[in-house]
Formats: C-alpha cells, sequence, structure tokens
C-alpha cells in the first residue's frame, strides 16, 4: 500500500503565507514525479506545480513568482511554500506522485486526500 498524506492547510488572510507539506510512505521502490493539485468549488481539480526528481520544476501561470514547490528524495517528501496568497488560492490541496512500487511495476498516479486552504479576510 501507499499513502499520500498532506499537512499544513488553514486558514489565512490575503496576502498571507502557508507552508503545504507530503509525504509518500508505504512499498515505495521510486518516487517519480511530484506535485500539488488543487480543485476549487465547482471547479475542475488543476495543476499547481510539479518537480522532477532532478528538481525541474512547472508552476501554473496564476501562481508563478508566488509559489515554491521543493521535494526531499531521501524522505519522499514534497512541500509548496505559499505566499501573497489572493482569495482565489482557496481551494483543497492535493499531493500527487507518479511513482513504482517495486523495480518491475509501471509507474502508478497516486493521491493525497487533500488539504483545505482558505484565504480570507
Amino acid at each position: 500500500q501507499v499513502q499520500l498524506v498532506e499537512s499544513g492547510g488553514g486558514l489565512v488572510q490575503p496576502g498571507g503565507s502557508l507552508r503545504l507539506s507530503c509525504a509518500a510512505s508505504g512499498s515505495i521502490f521510486r518516487v517519480n514525479v511530484m506535485g500539488w493539485y488543487r480543485q476549487a468549488p465547482g471547479n475542475q481539480r488543476e495543476l499547481v506545480a510539479t518537480i522532477s526528481t532532478g528538481g525541474s520544476t512547472n508552476y501554473a501561470d496564476s501562481v508563478k513568482g508566488r509559489f515554491t514547490i521543493s521535494r526531499d528524495n531521501a524522505k519522499n517528501t514534497v512541500s509548496l511554500q505559499m505566499n501573497s496568497l489572493e482569495p482565489e488560492d482557496t481551494a483543497v490541496y492535493y499531493c500527487n506522485a507518479v511513482l513504482l512500487r517495486t523495480a518491475a511495476d509501471y509507474a502508478g498516479n497516486y493521491w493525497g486526500k487533500g488539504t483545505l486552504v482558505t484565504v480570507s479576510s
């Protein structure tokens, strides 16, 4: 079994900061891409940021310059530092990992249960 567990969500005022963290655990051979997605009420889930094993990053245009994704390959963790938060950033944030459970496995797509971020005064 593989689990992704997020932490760090909460309520923050506009202009404030939050840091989200996610740890992948269980039977894992190798984690490839890790990332964060979000889903606001009434909207589809959308990409926020991804990071490869080598550290290459990709950001949604709406968060560029405000959010920073990072990872610890040894611990299979990924974090999202969110600065200058706006009400439009309010959403449930989901951790994602593309990983192999064994050396003979195909890469699978795994999700956390999500953590709520609310930006409001």
